[in-house]
């Protein structure tokens, strides 16, 4: 949180400057030059700098101010890679809460200034993405850090990190140990904010981020990083106004206008990157509001190149939204359901490092994604916590079968970042490729271990995961058994929306028949 004055008076408007921080010192020097058309929000407004840096904005008496990030600078970030791209400005500080909220900021200073760094920005670049770190207790912390942080120390060629909500499980004091944890990544990181982060007692929707936005800052705001415009919003209505009891996927007004206003200052030719925690699936309104995702989608109707990331469910899966949905486009719209960094809510067997293996309930193994952006065109790269780049098929089936004999079971392939539609092929051997048939049902190869814990007849340590569901990105092939007796190879490729090939191999055995005695 940038300022430099320490001047106060009362007054209704905010005013300050988008200044180059030549020497980094976070402070406006004399000579230092002021940032024109920069946009500055505060949170429904936006405005931009004039020639010489200065901004503008009405305020009352909770609104946190903000930078949005121009291409080609950086944001400073402080000791725990926490972007400084804003203001609080609650002269009371929060209404009482259990996590305690903002303390009061008291007046306004007389400027609040924010200090962008100029950088080499190219248009090609990599984000992490996180989704549902969600930690109930230190313990999981460290899982969290020690299975998929660990990996990711020290990271080089990617520009930032985005944790798509649910930092954390409830308990908001470990939002602190959450950031340290994730600080080790060694990258600037942001953060959104899940409906595992609110304040529940909070009396109103508009109050249930104050102690996010005490650890976090805004928990809508917008960035730009190359060609590519991203917009970070909380999509949690608490309480739920239908009744007043739990939360409901969706926007407030006052959110929805923010995100009109600050596109009105964004090239058509931009990807747009939409982050939010709960996705816009519509497949029941008790999920998300439809009114809420229709204005949405609205706003985006002159925006060619979109994508929108969630989180939330547990699972992986590729949502897309064609006019029966109320896209306004002839392509439909991409929402990235990202699988979790918790995975199953840190569940099952313990691996080498005595981490949970966590896969989730639809076959997915817990990991994290790679945004890869390229001018306004992006592909998106899953990453398995522990296993190489290239593991991204898990496959099931018989190890060994009987010759001759008919038998119902197959050869399953889990596409972890697959969707229906794809094109997933196998061969036998050096036999010709052959189709493979979408199914949505439970994966064979997470019912397997899921029994474990079932039929055992001593306790395991760790938790029993959840029921599996069907996934979503699942083919089957029937086995052969016309085959000579012996070991046989199975290849299984899987061509993604990018038009990526994927390869995953495995052999079984055919044997002759046991006799009955």
């Amino acid at each position: 949180m940038l300022l430099v004055s320490c001047v106060v008076y009362g007054q209704s408007t905010v005013t300050g400057y988008v200044y180059h921080d030549a020497n980094g010192n976070g402070k406006r020097d004399r000579r230092e030059q002021g940032v024109a058309g920069v946009s500055v929000s505060n949170g429904t407004q936006v405005t931009v700098t004039d020639a010489k840096g200065r901004y503008e904005l009405p305020v009352g008496q909770d609104n946190i101010i903000f930078v949005i990030k121009p291409s080609g600078y950086a944001v400073p970030v402080n000791e725990l890679n926490q972007p400084q791209f804003y203001y609080i400005h609650k002269p009371n500080g929060s209404p009482q809460l259990k996590y305690g909220g903002v303390s009061p900021t008291g007046p306004l200073p007389k400027s609040v200034d924010f200090a962008l760094i100029q950088q080499e920005e190219p248009t090609a670049f990599s984000a992490l993405v996180f989704g549902d770190p969600q930690a109930y207790n230190e313990r999981e912390v460290g899982y969290f850090a020690k299975g998929v942080v660990a990996e990711l120390a020290g990271v080089k060629d990617v520009a930032f990190g985005l944790s798509l909500g649910d930092l954390v499980g409830d308990h908001l004091v470990l939002h602190s140990p959450y950031v340290k944890a994730v600080a080790e990544v060694g990258i600037p990181w942001y953060n959104l904010m899940g409906n595992h982060d609110m304040d529940y007692d909070a009396p109103a929707d508009s109050l249930a981020d104050e102690s996010f936005e005490a650890t976090f800052g805004p928990a809508n705001y917008a960035f730009n990083y190359g060609n590519a415009h991203f917009i970070v919003l909380d999509d949690i209505l608490y309480p739920d106004p239908r009744d007043g009891k739990g939360y409901w996927g969706g926007f407030r007004k006052d959110q929805l206008d923010f995100v009109e206003n600050n596109l009105k200052y964004v090239d058509k030719d931009k990807l747009i990157v939409l982050a939010f925690h709960i996705p816009l699936l519509h497949e029941n309104e008790n999920a998300f509001r439809n009114a809420d995702r229709q204005r949405l989608f609205d706003l985006l109707k002159d925006y060619p190149h979109t994508l929108s990331m969630s989180a939330h469910t547990h699972l992986q899966r590729q949502n897309f939204y064609g006019e029966a949905d109320g896209w306004r486009q002839a392509k439909p719209h991409h929402e990235y359901n990202a699988g979790t960094t918790s995975g199953d809510w840190y569940s099952g067997e313990l691996n080498e490092q005595g981490v949970p293996v966590s896969t989730m309930r639809d076959g997915t193994p817990k990991g994290y994604a790679f945004l890869r952006i390229d001018g306004n065109q992006y592909v998106i790269d899953y990453k398995v916590a522990g296993e190489s780049a290239d593991k991204q098929i898990k496959l099931f089936h018989p190890k060994v079968v009987a010759q001759g004999r008919g038998t119902q079971a197959g050869i399953f392939a889990n596409f972890f970042m697959g969707h229906e539609g794809n094109t997933v092929e196998y061969r036998i051997d050096d036999d010709k490729w052959r189709p493979m048939t979408y199914t949505e049902a439970p994966d064979p190869e997470f019912m397997r271990l899921l029994y474990r814990w079932d039929t055992t007849d001593e306790l395991m340590p760790g938790r029993r995961p959840s029921n599996a569901v069907n996934s979503t990105h699942l083919w089957r092939a029937n086995i052969p058994t016309n085959l000579p007796v012996g070991e046989h190879r199975i290849e299984v490729r899987a061509t993604d929306m990018f038009g990526r090939t994927f390869t995953e191999r495995s052999t079984f055995r055919l044997a002759e028949p046991a006799q009955l005695p």
